[in-house]
């Protein structure tokens, strides 16, 4: 029970790693603010969690709209008296982005930067004066492996997002509010395994990474809930890579 009487909120929270976010925090003792796009599909991770006797809201929320960030920290300080912890969650992350710059038009560059970097800026900024007026908080923002060659667009925009980790980590220090990011490598999801070639997927584990095997989303939770633990406390304004050794030695 490491975040009894804590408020979480995870942005991008509907499913995938966001909807495991919120069942791992509130299964620690956190009252968690379930936030997502999709309101529907925040309402079951919610219901899910609320029906496990544990404290969850579902929020609606477009990172990339100040109105509605401003809105949903309203909300979730509303219910539950305030934040002390935030997972930058959403983004942008189709395999389009993966190609070139000049292969995408300049509306899709447009709405990857305005989730993956400005949604970001939004979430964290929104959130300070409840988390000062806390005492303090942590901050965990989901960047990617693929921010450590940064040559596609979506590998610039978590680029940007790591950069944002070290820039808020030095900015929000005197109010004790810790930042840092994880960037997860290839990992066995769903969505992973039914959008990358299978024999893309073996050779990757095979013979990149130092562990053979693939990514799980526990492996991105423990991650997280460790950086915005006590345990974690004299660390921020680092980037976690959690990619099986990936890309050392290559």
């Amino acid at each position: 029970m490491r975040f009894e009487h804590k408020v979480v909120v995870i942005t991008g929270a509907g499913a995938g790693f966001g909807a495991a976010f919120a069942a791992a925090f509130a299964a620690e003792g956190a009252a968690v603010a379930v936030t997502d796009i999709d309101l529907d599909a925040a309402q079951r991770v919610a219901a899910q969690i609320t029906g496990n006797g544990q404290k969850a809201i579902a929020v609606r929320c477009d990172i990339a709209d100040p109105e509605q960030v401003d809105a949903m920290v309203a909300a979730t300080a509303a219910e539950f008296g305030g934040i002390d912890v935030l997972i930058n969650n959403a983004g942008r992350h189709l395999t389009k982005y993966s190609q070139p710059f000049r292969e995408q038009s300049r509306q899709d560059l447009h709405d990857l930067f305005e989730v993956n970097v400005h949604g970001t800026i939004q979430c964290t900024l929104a959130c300070y004066d409840s988390m000062q007026a806390r005492g303090g908080g942590a901050i965990v923002n989901i960047s990617s492996m693929a921010s450590h060659m940064g040559v596609s667009p979506y590998g610039v925009s978590k680029l940007a997002v790591r950069g944002l980790t070290t820039a808020f980590a030095v900015e929000f220090a005197p109010a004790a509010i810790r930042v840092n990011a994880i960037s997860p490598g290839l990992m066995g999801t769903e969505a992973a395994l039914a959008d990358l070639p299978q024999e893309m997927i073996r050779d990757f584990v095979d013979n990149k990474q130092l562990l053979h095997r693939l990514g799980a989303v526990g492996d991105i939770v423990s991650a997280a809930l460790f950086l915005c633990s006590s345990d974690a406390s004299f660390i921020t304004g680092q980037t976690l890579l959690v990619s099986g050794g990936y890309p050392i030695g290559f």
